[in-house]
């Protein structure tokens, strides 16, 4: 049975820095695609970021320059180093499983229970 387990999230001011963690359990994801989706309060889930099985790597575009992924295919693990954090990346932070195309949720085949990342103004 497939589980993707987050952690790392907290309460943040801005400015500051968080790093998220995925570890994934059940099967080998070397050749799959991970990602990281966040929802806000009221709002429907957005793609933050993506990496792929060959390590091809996608941000959305309020991300890029402040959030990194990476992976460590060893622990079957992705990361999410977010950095300079703002108000409006107050969310619930899901880890995915995916062939992403598109970085669309709809791509994903599994997905973690989420963490809650709240950054203070």
């Amino acid at each position: 049975q497939v589980h993707l387990v987050e952690s790392g999230g907290g309460l943040v001011q801005a400015g500051g820095s968080l790093r998220l963690s995925c570890a994934a359990s059940g099967r080998n994801f070397a050749s799959y695609g991970m990602g990281w989706f966040r929802q806000a309060p009221g709002k429907e889930r957005e793609f933050v970021a993506t990496i792929s099985w060959s390590g091809l790597l996608y941000y959305a575009d309020s991300v890029k320059g402040r959030f990194t992924i990476s992976r460590e295919n060893v622990l079957n693990t992705v990361y999410l180093q977010m950095n300079s954090l703002k108000p409006e990346d107050t969310a619930v932070y899901y880890c995915a499983v995916g062939a992403w195309r598109k970085n669309r949720e709809d791509e994903a085949s599994y997905w973690g229970q989420g963490t809650q990342v709240t950054v203070s103004s």
